[in-house]
């Protein structure tokens, strides 16, 4: 296991020590949020992102071990297992070459070379191997054979070549080398199916299309396939022929005579047959997973942002889930989230329903002292933003708010359990409500692929992609931080060391026995024992908790540490909290230990200065340009306010209020040149667009962020050079935000670490 230790901290440039503690960590049940927050001292401060890839690391090599231990096994029982054979698998570093070493010894299906072998073949494939200056038909006829089904020469030695080319294209040495030539000169490319021209119209880019595998980006590997499973594009991924014979007949061609030239055909044939579908297949896989990791990457820091998007906090709102013809269905929340009323409203079927709508808006908010008003984007909702903006509503604060997947959590179990006595409209206007107040308690309830960030998230895999999403909404929420007497069952699950069923069992305690006062009241909750308490503690807030360092990020377990201090400096707990002097004057090092050192008492002095507080940004207001309500009111050269809703490998697509979103491409995002749209962009940020380009039939609409000032020639050149080449100058997407499909790891910075993998 050391030897595995050593490897990852090579990978990511950590000491092996560092490492070793931490999958001792993971091992004992502590979680990653807990590693990285408070057991820095064991970990050598390891953040979260070094903690999740040691964890998938150790993980991957385990695996690569228990693959091991089952090739060796079944090497031994087939009595073929020899010390060099045992040694090249014991070296192999990579799934990939462990199972190019396995490959000739793999029982198979039947195959050609097996039924040549059988006819008593073998010995002349040796022979013609070896390429000595003798006649290949004179030794064929030594071995036909009516009783083996050897009908003549040609029989015996096209036996003897399928032997030849089996043995070669199960060579490891070439399959490295070839699929090296496929991923490092190959080519995908894909043609349109003859007679799907029409049906397959969104594929039009890759109708006569061709890119380099090597840089071929995840978002078009991942529409190519798409096309290809959908049966509207062929897709091929080969490098020239040439290349790939060359490389074999300069490994196995020693001679040029009869014997050689029968090698060469068993080269072009075993290239053909067996070598090129096989490193097809490889490849592909290979590609894809490159392709699902990024897109996954994407996926999961567009889910973090937008779940770390700023709250409104505790206001009283009014949350409206608009429509034209069925109407407006509109509820008011308390502070807490809690549905008061809920009615429906119809303000866009005539003017008599539009001015009772009116009243009715005006009537809500006064009674329910109502403090801000949010109203879903979807359907009607720029219509319904006028109507509102209108009315007489002094210092309300009106926001339009992303209605993604509320519709998936008015369907929900968790809506109908909460709401059991409401239909689905009525949860989904509380859900556009609570979103507004807390996005991130709410975002929690519904499966993160719902929420309408990433890209080709139902391409990828699944299992990954949920692991993924799984760590994201994880860290977001210990990030963040859960007031224990508030908080849902859902929201509870995500923190560290709870879980589904105690965080079910610490909402039915909380209902039997009212409010916790105090965290170590935990305890007393069913089946959460000691680990879990240690693990979850630190990330739970109790506000106005008897303890004040109960509201804080303060670990329970450095209580006493805390009391001392203030005990020596002759003050309490509570008056190192308010007075930064004295928090000043503590001399930590006095109280470093071998458990405790100085990176966890900054932490907690930081804390100390911020209990609880939220990372959070503030929330800042914002609505869209009057008068532009649809994609026809917009005209090129229009500079309009939006919201970043999405963001892809090659863009990023922003709200500006007309119900589809506009792609802001890669290289319109700013006159430098950049690689991912993450270094400029985050999901959910306010910014300024300029309109360059708008089909209405197509519902297209091309944005720029770029200033006005003159881009460098050179930086424009690289920034245009990554667009698609060949079959069109667009990705081809369709910006409605209701049809679009929608395009995941912690960022950019763990994608970097796991580029260093060896998989």
């Amino acid at each position: 296991m050391s030897i595995h230790y050593k490897i990852i901290a090579a990978e990511l440039s950590v000491a092996e020590k560092q490492v070793t503690a931490t999958v001792k960590l993971l091992d004992e049940g502590a979680t990653v949020p807990f590693i990285s927050r408070y057991r820095k001292e064991v970990t050598g401060s390891l953040d979260e992102v070094q903690v999740t890839s040691i964890r998938d690391r150790v993980q991957q090599l385990r695996e690569l071990d228990k693959r091991r231990e089952a090739i060796l096994k079944s090497l031994t029982d087939m009595g073929k297992l020899t010390p060099e054979l045992e040694q090249q698998i014991n070296e192999a570093e990579t799934m990939v070459t462990l199972e190019d070493i396995y490959l000739p010894y793999r029982p198979k299906r039947k195959t050609r070379a097996t039924a040549a072998r059988e006819k008593g073949l073998q010995p002349l494939a040796d022979i013609i191997l070896q390429q000595q200056n003798t006649d290949p038909e004179l030794i064929a006829a030594e071995y036909i054979s009516d009783e083996k089904g050897v009908a003549g020469i040609e029989d015996a030695l096209a036996g003897a070549r399928d032997i030849i080319a089996e043995t070669i294209a199960e060579n490891v040495e070439v399959r490295t080398k070839i699929r090296e030539l496929f991923v490092e000169k190959g080519t995908f490319a894909s043609r349109v199916i003859e007679g799907k021209e029409e049906a397959g119209i969104k594929y039009k880019d890759y109708f006569e299309w061709s890119e380099p595998v090597k840089s071929a980006p995840s978002h078009r590997v991942l529409a190519m396939r798409r096309g290809e499973k959908e049966e509207i594009l062929y897709l091929d991924l080969k490098p020239e022929e040439d290349d790939a014979l060359e490389i074999l007949e300069s490994s196995f061609v020693k001679a040029n005579n009869a014997a050689a030239a029968q090698v060469r055909l068993a080269i072009t044939d075993g290239y053909k047959r067996l070598l090129k579908p096989s490193m097809e297949t490889e490849v592909r896989l290979l590609t894809k997973k490159k392709a699902d990791e990024e897109a996954i990457r994407v996926f999961a820091e567009n889910a973090r942002q937008l779940l770390l998007a700023a709250p409104l906090g505790q206001k009283r709102v009014m949350a409206i889930d608009p429509g034209f013809r069925t109407g407006c269905k509109t509820v008011c929340l308390d502070e807490q989230g809690k549905l008061l009323e809920n009615t429906t409203i119809y303000p866009h079927t005539g003017a008599g329903q539009a001015r009772e709508a009116e009243k009715t808006v005006e009537y809500l908010f006064k009674k329910y002292n109502i403090e801000a008003i949010a109203i879903g984007n979807g359907t009607a909702g720029r219509e319904t933003e006028v109507f509102v903006r209108k009315l007489d509503l002094p210092g309300a604060v009106i926001v339009m708010v992303n209605e993604s997947g509320a519709s998936i959590y008015s369907a929900s179990e968790v809506a109908r359990e909460e709401f059991p006595d409401y239909d689905v409209t009525v949860r989904g206007a509380v859900s556009i409500g609570r979103r507004l107040m807390d996005p991130l308690a709410e975002l929690v309830k519904i499966d993160p692929k719902s929420i309408g960030v990433g890209q080709y998230q139902h391409d990828v895999d699944q299992n990954k992609l949920q692991t993924s999403l799984d760590d994201t909404v994880i860290s977001a929420v210990n990030a963040v931080g859960v007031e224990l007497n508030t908080a849902s069952k859902q929201i509870l699950a995500y923190v560290s060391g709870l879980g589904p069923q105690l965080a079910q069992n610490i909402v039915e305690y909380r209902n039997q026995n009212g409010a916790f006062k105090r965290r170590d009241q935990l305890k007393k909750v069913p089946r959460l024992g000691e680990k879990a308490f240690e693990q979850a503690a630190g990330f739970l807030r109790i506000r106005d908790a008897e303890n004040p360092l109960d509201s804080s990020a303060v670990h329970p377990e450095r209580y006493g540490l805390l009391e001392q201090m203030a005990t020596d400096m002759k003050c309490t707990v509570k008056d190192l909290m308010s007075n930064p002097a004295l928090r000043k004057s503590i001399p930590l090092q006095k109280y470093t230990s071998e458990t405790v050192g100085l990176p966890t008492l900054n932490d907690i002095m930081a804390e100390l200065a911020k209990p609880g507080r939220d990372p959070r940004e503030q929330f800042e207001a914002f609505s869209f340009t009057d008068g532009v309500n649809a994609i026809g009111d917009l005209k090129v050269g229009m500079k309009l306010p939006g919201i970043v809703t999405n963001i892809t490998a090659f863009g990023a697509f922003v709200d500006i209020g007309v119900h589809q979103d506009g792609l802001v491409h890669l290289s319109q995002i700013t006159n430098r040149y950049i690689k991912d749209p993450n270094e400029v962009l985050k999901v959910h940020q306010k910014v300024e667009v300029t309109v360059t380009e708008v089909d209405v039939n197509r519902k297209r609409i091309a944005l720029s962020m770029k200033e006005n000032e003159k881009t460098a020639p050179d930086q424009q050149r690289r920034n245009d050079d990554r667009r698609p080449q060949g079959g069109g100058n667009k990705p081809n997407f369709n910006t409605k935000r209701q049809d679009r499909e929608p395009e995941t790891d912690m960022a950019l910075k763990l994608a970097a670490l796991k580029g260093k993998f060896k998989l």
